[in-house]
């Protein structure tokens, strides 16, 4: 039996095989790496461009006096904007990395919108120019209504009325006494018809502890 032997030519055959194997394996990976790269390009860009128009929706919220954007929520842009860039130039970078830079960003523009709606909710509970607020309790309130009343009523020189109004204990006195005081704290100090507020506050804890406390009194003096 004769067998067959292969010549150079076959030799040169298998080598071109093997050559052509090899150039194909690396057209695939070098395509498969493009594409890859392409994939993770379009990607990032993606995300930019939503970051970007959600940023636009939203930066009325954000954005001070003058469409000012705060500094903290400009320096996290910066950072996302150079963490881009070197991912374009150097390659991909850690996704961890890069993804931190839009929480980052994310809090930022969650505590600048915070701060701008926590001031213009102050600045809408501000009183009006040349208005005073005061907060009263609603036992502070009725404590005033009535004693505005009784007040209003003897200042009226045809006031004939026999009606008599008097604190139900030395607490009520005490609530009472209180509530005209925060009236009389909130009048502006170049605006009050006395000088000192404690003279007339003294003068109310008097009366409370002449009526109801006069052995105390006795006995401290």
């Amino acid at each position: 039996m004769v067998r067959p032997s292969f010549g150079p030519k076959w030799v040169w055959a298998v080598d071109i095989l093997f050559l052509l194997s090899g150039l194909l394996v690396a057209l695939v990976v070098a395509v498969w790496s493009c594409a890859r790269s392409y994939f993770e390009n379009g990607r990032f860009r993606g995300v930019e461009e939503a970051t970007r128009e959600i940023l636009k929706g939203i930066s009325s919220h954000y954005e001070l006096q003058g469409q000012v954007v705060p500094e903290n929520v400009a320096k996290a842009l910066r950072a996302l904007t150079s963490a881009s860039n070197k991912h374009r130039k150097m390659g991909p970078v850690s996704k961890d990395s890069y993804h931190a830079q839009f929480w980052i960003l994310g809090d930022a523009v969650g505590e600048a919108c915070w701060l701008k709606g926590h001031a213009a909710g102050i600045r809408r509970k501000a009183p009006a120019e040349g208005r005073i607020r005061v907060d009263l309790t609603l036992n502070e309130l009725l404590q005033l209504s009535w004693l505005a009343h009784l007040g209003f009523q003897h200042m009226m020189p045809n006031y004939r009325g026999f009606e008599i109004h008097r604190f139900n204990g030395e607490e009520d006195a005490q609530d009472g006494a209180k509530a005209v005081s925060k009236i009389e704290a909130a009048i502006p100090a170049n605006e009050r018809p006395f000088a000192d507020l404690s003279i007339q506050f003294k003068g109310r804890e008097k009366l409370i502890i002449d009526w109801w406390r006069p052995v105390q009194r006795n006995l401290t003096a």
